[in-house]
């Protein structure tokens, strides 16, 4: 997955862009087939905002936005709230699946004979 991540109205330090780099390779580690992710992050006079846009395969983008007094807590919770929804979107996938095959296998054994 490539990340890049952006730093608006602010000096984007090597911790914070390491603090953030730790954070989503957490997430590709999880969603292995995730595209691209930027992280953008803000500082507009006493609020820190952290933006993590995430695009995985299938059309599926994730966008998600915090904003908090402290940045790495922003960051924290852009992040979390992009892995609530990549795992929604899972989760429907994952169970349209199985509901198909279910419907499939009760299709089989109403065609099948009974002797």
């Amino acid at each position: 997955m490539q990340i890049s991540i952006t730093g608006r109205h602010m000096e984007l330090t090597d911790s914070l862009r390491e603090y953030a780099l730790s954070r989503l390779e957490k997430i590709d580690s999880e969603f292995p087939r995730l595209h691209s992710a930027q992280v953008v992050l803000d500082v507009e006079k006493h609020r820190q905002l952290a933006e993590v846009v995430i695009q995985g395969p299938n059309h599926v983008v994730v966008d998600a936005k915090e904003e908090t007094s402290d940045m790495y807590a922003s960051i924290d919770g852009a992040v979390g709230k992009a892995e609530k929804q990549l795992r929604k979107i899972r989760d429907k996938m994952v169970d349209h699946k199985q509901e198909s095959l279910g419907e499939m296998e009760a299709e089989l054994e109403s065609n099948t004979p009974t002797t």
